[in-house]
């Protein structure tokens, strides 16, 4: 029976004539460069083969770089937010510190122009009560510290001590009704109470005459009556002066001088010739003499005796 299809030449043969044609366009090609355009179609067919076939990778790597790309700037806007938040935090805490300094550099030029003795205290604290100010300062017994003792800014007075703790005070200000101070006109020597109104900002002046040569802008400074503030202080300015024909005394507002509401650092004024440590070794030993039922030693200074804080420093002085 006749088999439905012939059969062809063997595999060896057809190894070996497709080895002979391969030589042959082989030689043919170097020698004549006779299938040079049909390597040049089959280059390009070629390369459209492997850009598709290289294409997954390409868009794989391209997601890959797109996503680590927002990831690293993701990453770095973080970073750059807290270096960013450090250096306003420096900024800021540069900016206090140089109002600080700026502070201290006048309370130490203040402090030259004083002749008592004095010493550097901070403000730590306010009375809570809103009918009363009062501040408390990180100074107390142990500093000899006492009673009565005068409180300044770098502008001017601010209060005095009205209650010693061991190592803080609390200051009276001013401005609070229970304090009055004696003062006179810088310009011309005119004397006069300034008492506190409850307004940090405003001092009145009472009993002054309504035919008193005083008026806006004088300068008032405490008169050293009555041995409780040194004399000479700046401790207002006169703001406004109100004449009532039908009435005997003049209404007479002033700003005090000292900055009440901002000051940090303070100025506690001391009237004995005691530095800071001889009075707080004084005190000290009073207190410990005291604890042992032992005499206690008197010395001599020229402080006076503290007066409660509900009523004025000194009494009213004639206008």
């Amino acid at each position: 029976m006749k088999p439905l299809f012939s059969k062809g030449p063997s595999l060896g043969v057809r190894l070996l004539v497709l080895v002979v044609l391969s030589v042959a366009l082989m030689v043919v090609d170097a020698r004549f460069t006779l299938l040079k355009p049909v390597r040049s179609q089959m280059s390009l067919v070629l390369m459209q083969t492997y850009w598709i076939t290289d294409l997954p990778q390409r868009l794989f790597q391209g997601v890959a770089s797109q996503f680590g790309s927002r990831t690293e700037l993701v990453a770095e806007n973080e970073k750059l937010k807290t270096e960013n938040l450090l250096l306003q935090g420096r900024m800021q805490k540069l900016a206090a510190l140089t109002e600080q300094n700026v502070r201290l550099r006048e309370l130490l030029n203040s402090s030259a122009l004083v002749n008592e003795k004095v010493e550097v205290a901070e403000l730590i604290g306010m009375d809570p009560n809103p009918f009363t100010h009062r501040i408390i300062i990180n100074k107390g017994e142990r500093d000899g510290v006492v009673l009565g003792q005068p409180v300044l800014d770098a502008r001017g007075l601010m209060g005095q001590v009205v209650e010693l703790m061991p190592y803080t005070s609390r200051v009276l200000l001013l401005t609070d009704t229970t304090h009055s101070i004696p003062v006179q006109v810088n310009r011309n020597g005119l004397r006069a109470i300034a008492s506190g109104t409850g307004n940090p900002e405003r001092l009145e002046l009472r009993h002054v005459a309504d035919t008193a040569d005083i008026k806006e802008g004088d300068l008032l400074v405490s008169s050293g009556l009555g041995q409780r503030f040194p004399a000479g202080y700046p401790v207002a300015t006169v703001k406004e002066v109100i004449h009532d024909s039908g009435q005997p005394f003049a209404i007479v507002r002033a700003v005090p001088t000292a900055a009440l509401n901002r000051s940090r650092y303070l100025l506690l004024v001391f009237s004995d010739s005691r530095t800071p440590e001889e009075r707080a070794n004084d005190a000290a030993q009073a207190q410990e003499a005291e604890n042992n039922g032992e005499p206690q030693p008197i010395i001599p200074a020229t402080v006076p005796k503290p007066v409660p804080a509900s009523v004025p420093a000194v009494a009213p002085a004639p206008a």
